[in-house]
């Protein structure tokens, strides 16, 4: 569990600059997939080429009926959608807090010399439009994530875990019956994640169309003074 746990601490940061339906998606990211996957998930599928059982001694007839009924792990298939929505995200948190602490370090800097303690001038709003559009950029990368992997799930293991796979792959002697381990927990678990899938993709979608509305309503300017500001106090951008 310590990889969960490091990850969760990055995601809390990055919550700190993430608009109200972005914390939403940490929200369903760290307690329905992190939390759950992490826990229940890990115990419910730890076993599943152990307890894949088939009417055969055949060598080799076990391993190819297992391959030929989940050509990927359930278990390493969330795993990676995990990491690969993560990842944007994680570049988006890297970035911002170095652009925040670059800004707090020049306004100390200037803040001396100039009266009432203000900073002289401001950073370039160039860079404060670039950290809006990395993160709107990391919203519609995790969007197109999810509605693949969503796909990907659904083409892989539809929505059921049938309780007999009938296998007639070589070198199995003759048609050879198989039975996964907990089928019933398994679809319960399989129809959750892919629930859970469709709010944080629909999630997205309002986000994404929320900030491209704001930067239209509000012009790449205003959007850009308040993605600067809300860095220096640790506040979610704002567009």
């Amino acid at each position: 569990m310590g990889e969960w746990s490091a990850l969760g601490e990055l995601f809390n940061a990055l919550q700190a600059h993430s608009p109200m339906l972005g914390r939403f998606w940490l929200l369903l990211m760290l307690i329905f997939r992190i939390l759950i996957l992490g826990t229940v998930a890990s115990d419910l599928f730890e076993d599943e080429q152990q307890e894949f059982v088939c009417n055969t001694l055949q060598p080799g007839c076990k391993q190819v009926c297992y391959d030929a009924a989940f050509p990927i792990s359930h278990y390493r298939f969330w795993v990676f959608h995990i990491v690969l929505i993560s990842t944007p995200a994680l570049v988006f948190i890297v970035y911002a807090m170095h652009h925040g602490n670059k800004l707090e370090g020049a306004g100390e800097e200037e803040g001396g010399g100039e009266k009432g303690g203000e900073p002289s001038g401001r950073a370039p709003d160039s860079q404060a439009r670039w950290l809006g559009r990395l993160y709107m950029i990391n919203v519609a990368f995790r969007l197109v994530a999810e509605v693949a992997f969503l796909a990907g799930q659904w083409w892989l293991y539809d929505f059921k875990v049938e309780p007999l796979f009938i296998c007639t792959r070589f070198p199995c002697p003759h048609t050879v019956d198989c039975f996964p381990s907990r089928p019933m927990e398994k679809t319960i678990f399989l129809c959750f994640y892919f629930g859970v899938g469709v709010v944080s993709a629909l999630t997205s979608v309002l986000e994404l169309g929320r900030i491209l509305f704001k930067r239209g309503c509000c012009g790449g300017g205003r959007g850009a003074e308040g993605s600067e500001s809300g860095l220096r106090h640790t506040e979610p951008p704002k567009y």
